[in-house]
């Protein structure tokens, strides 16, 4: 089963019609069916590693200042609880919790699934991003969960390589500054040429203000983990910066690229009126 990193932006993609949009669906119909989804997503960042467990996990709107057709979203998929298990022992010694009640689908997974899989009927599991470990933690972690590839799961990371809400410029869609495409750049390079150093990207110069907090960052660790087990080359799914710091880039791993049609614009608009500081994307 393939895998794949996506730089998921704004909540309004779920409702928008653009050039990574696309390259998402595309993603989708190129897939086997998976037997399951475990999305990686930055916006369960916890003290915990720990995977989702209830049967029908519910939508979260984990955002505020988006219009109110973002909230009246639902992406009604079933959990799976029967892989809880399945990760535990994958994983051992790494330690897993398992999520009856708190978590669920959010919308760094919903807001890219409604494209890929728009009839939500493949289970989602997500697993929590710890935020007391290390980034080499994330990189293995994400070499152990390889496993899951045979057994027809479909990982998925959602988050942002660059990642400066603060550094946003909403006078500039379709364009990155010079440093975020430096990062952007340097994090394609060292994902084709050694996914297993992929944490080592804390060193590059750029890194303070691509990554001025991990959660975004995380999930693509975890991709390059599972590229680095598998001694695979990832591909582009789409790239490009998006209102000067916040980079779309996408990867795919262990499948023939998809035709995706490049055209559909920019991602989708910030919301009027809302200073990006204060919005959860």
């Amino acid at each position: 089963m393939p895998v794949a990193f996506i730089g998921h932006g704004s909540p309004l993609n779920a409702l928008d019609s653009n050039r990574y949009t696309h390259a998402w669906a595309a993603f989708g119909r190129s897939v086997p069916t998976p037997r399951a989804i475990l999305s990686i997503s930055a916006h369960w960042f916890i003290n915990a590693t720990a995977v989702t467990t209830m049967p029908s996990p519910r939508t979260i709107h984990d955002f505020f200042g988006f219009p109110q057709e973002l909230f009246d979203v639902d992406y009604p998929a079933p959990g799976a609880p029967e892989l809880t298990e399945e990760i535990a022992d994958i994983v051992r010694p790494t330690w897993v919790g398992a999520d009856v009640d708190s978590w669920g689908i959010d919308h760094g997974t919903w807001s890219v699934l409604t494209h890929m899989f728009p009839d939500a009927n493949v289970p989602v599991v997500q697993l929590s991003l710890n935020a007391y470990k290390p980034l080499d933690y994330h990189v293995e972690l994400g070499a152990k969960l390889a496993a899951l590839r045979e057994r027809g799961v479909l990982i998925v990371g959602s988050g942002n390589i660059v990642h400066n809400l603060g550094g946003m410029d909403p006078r500039r869609p379709g364009e990155g500054f010079d440093w975020a495409h430096r990062f952007d750049d340097a994090a394609r390079d060292l994902l084709r040429d050694r996914p297993g150093d992929a944490a080592r990207l804390s060193e590059h110069p750029e890194f303070t203000k691509a990554v001025p907090t991990p959660d975004h960052f995380l999930p693509m660790l975890y991709f390059a983990g599972l590229v680095a087990e598998s001694s695979g080359q990832p591909d582009t799914l789409v790239d490009g910066v998006e209102y000067g710091s916040l980079s779309m880039t996408a990867y795919t791993a262990g499948m023939h690229h998809p035709d995706v049609d490049p055209s559909g614009g920019t991602s989708a608009a910030l919301p009027e009126a809302t200073d990006p500081i204060n919005t959860n994307m």
